[in-house]
């Protein structure tokens, strides 16, 4: 297993790995599937923003990918960062997304962030499950904010200080 930054060239594993999340299922709340172009874009942005994103590699492909985003656009704000995380379906249950995610919270603390915030379509027991072993808290509910396969969905949010 290696652990490391993304690249431009990681834009198609990636997508391959996103989208059918964004086909099948309500985890992510977009409803196209995204170009090798438009996700090699948005690396750069993440990476122009100077915050991480990190691909995992395992058994010779990339299995997984965690990055964070900034909160909001506000200066006041410029500490605080969203994170998200998604795993390719074949490697689930090996501990690899925990993994991933600890080192993109050990990446943002370097970074001298101070607060991730993981917003969650529920229901998602996976995810809840391990926001909450990383040390996340829950901190708010909204009721019915999307739709998607015609159907209303609730987006929870954790929360985790980084440090003082």
């Amino acid at each position: 297993m290696n652990i490391r930054p993304a690249t431009a060239l990681d834009a198609a594993p990636i997508c391959a790995i996103y989208n059918p999340y964004v086909a099948n299922t309500a985890i992510s709340f977009e409803e196209a599937p995204v170009s090798e172009e438009d996700m090699a874009r948005r690396i750069a942005d993440v990476g122009a923003a100077g915050l991480p994103w990190l691909v995992l590699e395992a058994d010779g492909r990339i299995a997984g990918y965690a990055y964070a985003t900034k909160w909001r656009v506000r200066p006041a704000y410029r500490t605080s960062v969203e994170s998200s995380i998604y795993l390719d379906p074949a490697f689930a249950g090996r501990g690899l997304g925990r993994q991933l995610y600890g080192a993109l919270l050990d990446e943002l603390r370097r970074r001298e962030l101070h607060m991730v915030i993981g917003g969650i379509a529920l229901p998602n027991e996976n995810s809840v499950a391990l926001h909450e072993k990383l040390g996340f808290r829950k901190v708010a509910h909204f009721s019915e904010v999307g739709m998607k396969f015609g159907r209303w969905m609730d987006v929870g949010y954790w929360e985790l200080k980084l440090g003082s």
